[in-house]
This record gives C-alpha cells, sequence and structure tokens, in this order.
C-alpha cells in the first residue's frame, strides 16, 4: 500500500524521477540528493511503512536480503574503507521522510563528511541491571 503524500512512495511508483541502484517487486535503491559522501544510497521498501516500528517482517526481510549485494557494489565503484548503515526513526532521531529508509553510507576516512557521535554510559548500570532490562525487552518479543 502506497502512502498519497509519500515522496518515497511516488518514487516507488516511478512518479518522480530518482538515480536507481537497484529495484525488484519489493524494495528500491537510490542515490541521496544529498550526497554524504560519493555513493550515498537510501534502500526502501515499496510498500509504505512511517518507519522501522511501523515495518512488516516481510518487508523488513526484502529490504535486508538486498543491503550486502548493494552495499559490496558501492563499495566496489567507490573504493571505500567502509560502510555506515543507518536508519533515524522519529524526528527526535533527525528522520525526515516519514517512509522507512535505510541509509549506505561509503565511509573513506575520518573527515570524509560524515561523523556519528555518542557518549557511552557502561558505568552507570550494573550487570544486575542490565540483565533485567534485556529480560524486559525480551519479554516483549
Amino acid at each position: 500500500m502506497q502512502k498519497e503524500n509519500c515522496i518515497f512512495c511516488k518514487i516507488a511508483n516511478h512518479e518522480i524521477p530518482s538515480h536507481k541502484v537497484f529495484e525488484n517487486e519489493e524494495v528500491l535503491a537510490f542515490l541521496d540528493l544529498s550526497q554524504v559522501t560519493k555513493g550515498h544510497t537510501l534502500v526502501i521498501p515499496k510498500q509504505h511503512a512511517d518507519n522501522i516500528y511501523d515495518l512488516s517482517s516481510e518487508s523488513a526481510q526484502a529490504v535486508f536480503a538486498t543491503v550486502p549485494e548493494i552495499s559490496r557494489a558501492i563499495q566496489q565503484e567507490t573504493g571505500a574503507a567502509g560502510m555506515n548503515l543507518l536508519s533515524n526513526t522519529g524526528k527526535v532521531a533527525g528522520q525526515s521522510v516519514s517512509h522507512f529508509h535505510l541509509h549506505l553510507i561509503p565511509r573513506h576516512d575520518k573527515h570524509d563528511g560524515f561523523g556519528a557521535k555518542w557518549e557511552v554510559h557502561n558505568e552507570e548500570y550494573t550487570a544486575d541491571e542490565l540483565a533485567t532490562f534485556a529480560e524486559s525487552i525480551k519479554n516483549r518479543l
């Protein structure tokens, strides 16, 4: 099902042009117009899902089954030394388009224009607290 005002649904339906690098019945991959590094590609399910929370298992399987092949092709073309895979869910996490998408960002060195930074808080949690938290999450599955 497509969402009427979704730009990525329109791209998937070929209503808006894109620089496509991969397509099958369920998945489309195309170059991001805002190239963080050369080869920055978005992989989307053609079936609309606002974000990872709404993504069906079937769409997730279809998307992630294509990611290694697309990543290898990008790496071979760009000579990248690494690859960041990134998906933002929710405005607080930086999601700007409400259609699940996975960024494949080729990396060359630490000065190539992309950076992710976070603070580690391991010392704030005991092993028992982490075990309890893991069990709580597991019980929701």
